[in-house]
Order: C-alpha cells, then structure tokens, then sequence
C-alpha cells in the first residue's frame, strides 16, 4: 500500500510557474514509477509525465519542454516543475504510483492516487 499527499497548486498568471509536490508513504518509493495526471473540467484525466525509480522520463507531446518531473528517493517525494504555464494547464493535478522495476515504465495508471492538487493558470 502507497499513501500519496500533493500539495503546491495554486493561482498562479499565464507564464508563470508552479512546482508541485507529492509525498510518498507506506512502501519502498524506489519501487514505484511515479506519474503526474491532470483533469480538467469536463475533459478525461490525462498523463502529464512519468519518471522511473531509476529517473528516465517521459512526457507527453503537450508538455513541450515547459515541464520536468523528478524524484527524490531519500525523501520519498516526487516533484512537477511547471513553467510558461498559460490557461489550457488549469486542472486538477494528481500524483500516481506504479510498481514497476528500477528502470522499467509500467503500465499505467498504478494503482495508487493521490487526492490531487488544483492548478489555476488565470491572469
């Protein structure tokens, strides 16, 4: 069992940034891929970006670069650095959690969901 907290939304104005947090409880953080998703309102929840307990990366195309997820084993905290966020980033931003090997991206979603963290992007 994985117990996830984010914490680190807020309002912030079109091209400004934002880093998001998500503290990890309950098992080996380096066993578990970690993933950001996003729902906005009305739309599908959707992958923002995954990172390995190993820390290789994936993004989705929307991210363009403005994004970088990371990881800190040692505090059990996954991050969302967000930058030249404009108005389409609003949404709901949830953290999840995969077992998967070191180095491995896992089928996703995992299993476990954070309660999730509101991102406001509005000038």
């Amino acid at each position: 069992q994985v117990q996830l907290v984010e914490s680190g939304g807020g309002l912030v104005q079109p091209g400004g940034s934002l880093r998001l947090s998500c503290a990890a409880s309950g098992s080996i953080f380096s066993r578990y891929a970690m993933a950001w998703y996003r729902q906005a309102p009305g739309k599908q929840r959707e992958l923002v970006a995954v990172i390995t307990g190993s820390g290789r990366t994936y993004y989705e195309d929307f991210v363009e670069g403005r994004f970088t997820i990371s990881r800190d084993n040692a505090k059990n905290t996954v991050y969302l650095e967000m930058n030249s966020l404009n108005p389409e980033d609003t949404a709901v931003y949830y953290c999840n959690a995969a077992p998967a090997p070191l180095t491995t991206f896992p089928t996703l979603p995992g299993n476990y969901w954070g309660q999730g963290t509101q991102v406001t992007v509005s000038s």
